[in-house]
């Protein structure tokens, strides 16, 4: 591949330095968080790297969420330097401060305040042509701590042509509730993925990835709760608290190409299924483009969609108390579709080959994300129960970094 495509589809996959490693999905209990991880994957294509160390960086980043009635923001600090030929050792500091105010906060609750905190530190062996790494993160919250370790292993086949790569994930979750010293729940978390990244021709590069994960334990979020109809109260219905079960399997396949063009640019696309044993089947599709201007400037725009089928124990409103051994009402396992799209502007500084700093580059995205639910009903609405709308919200994700290769 010529070395400008190289560097076109790296660009593709900047975004990555940033994703949160910590295998701990129990910590993303609320809508916005869900929302936040997910649009932050909307500017990454995940690709096999070669068996190369990763470079040697800094990078700097603040990140923004603003939608739903909630708002997230904070810094994350990334640093990745390499021993010698053989060795690599990384660090990534993400901060996640949030306010809340959305439709679930206030059906039950008042609006509230939190910090996340998440810190991982990393190592990256190379041998040959084969890549290993381990990874350890840890992940913190007033009522919440989760802590997670990773290995991974790739290794180069048929000329540096094909990359198998092999990962194992191990998260420990303990969850706790504000305002009940005596609450205290645990679950375990096991990820499972194969991917095989092939090159196909020197423009086109394509990759299978199939992952399955295991989840034990408390599943579902301690504040939220379902309604129940009941006549004798005033607003018609009444809550209390869901009930999950406790053990939850779920697969996904992705399927990924990036197919570089003739005059500097690059086009990639995403196709991703997903399916569970709460009845969650999902589906998403993605397409970007990415463009460079001159030798400074590369400009990313991307489209992605995504819906799902609803949790099986999952329903808006239920006809009695307890009706059923298993309840849910959290919009994340409803029935719902969103649309995002995405626009990333990069800026790069070259500087002298004997220059301690080899390369800078200024980075701005942007995704814009609207959400419509099939079976959620907005309960705040003035409407007979059972008939209030549909609820639906918009949210944007703002990324704001700078990277620093030396």
């Amino acid at each position: 591949m010529p070395k400008v495509a190289q560097e076109v589809v790296v660009a593709v996959i900047k975004s990555e330095a940033f994703i949160p490693k910590c295998f701990c999905w129990g910590s993303i209990r609320s809508a916005a968080r869900f929302v936040m991880s997910l649009a932050i994957m909307l500017g990454v294509v995940t690709t096999a790297n070669a068996a190369v160390l990763p470079q040697d960086r800094s990078d700097a980043m603040y990140h923004s969420y603003q939608g739903g009635g909630m708002s997230i923001d904070g810094p994350s600090i990334l640093l990745r330097k390499k021993i010698g030929n053989k060795v690599s050792v990384s660090a990534n500091y993400y901060v996640d401060s949030i306010s809340g105010a959305s439709i679930d906060v206030l059906a039950t609750a008042s609006p509230y305040e939190e910090e996340r905190t998440e810190n991982s530190v990393g190592l990256d062996f190379l041998h040959n042509k084969t890549l290993m790494n381990l990874q350890y993160t840890t992940s913190s919250e007033n009522d919440f701590e989760a802590r997670s370790v990773h290995v991974g292993l790739s290794q180069d086949f048929f000329g540096d042509l094909t990359t198998l790569s092999i990962g194992y994930s191990k998260g420990w979750d303990e969850v706790g509730k504000r305002g009940d010293e005596n609450f205290l729940e645990e679950a375990d978390r096991q990820q499972y993925q194969l991917g095989l990244t092939q090159v196909i021709t020197k423009n086109l590069i394509m990759g299978l990835t199939v992952e399955n994960i295991s989840d034990q334990g408390y599943l579902n979020n301690p504040y939220r709760s379902v309604r129940f109809l009941d006549p004798s109260s005033e607003r018609g219905f009444r809550f209390e608290t869901e009930v999950y079960p406790n053990t939850r399997t779920s697969n996904a396949v992705s399927l990924t190409a990036n197919y570089y063009l003739p005059y500097r640019a690059s086009v990639y696309g995403e196709a991703r299924a997903f399916s569970d044993t709460w009845g969650i089947d999902a589906t998403s599709f993605k397409l970007g483009y990415v463009h460079t201007f001159g030798d400074d400037w590369i400009l990313d725009f991307r489209v992605r969609q995504y819906s799902q089928d609803k949790a099986d124990f999952y329903q808006d409103l239920f006809n009695r108390s307890e009706e059923f051994n298993f309840r849910a009402r959290d919009k994340e396992m409803s029935t719902f579709s969103n649309i995002a799209i995405g626009f990333s502007l990069t800026y790069e500084f070259q500087f002298s080959p004997s220059s301690w700093v080899k390369k800078s580059t200024l980075n701005y995205e942007i995704d814009h994300m609207r959400f419509s639910y099939d079976d959620f009903r907005d309960v705040l609405a003035d409407a007979p129960v059972g008939e209030e709308p549909l609820f639906e919200f918009s949210a944007n994700v703002t990324r704001v970094y700078v990277s620093i290769w030396y």
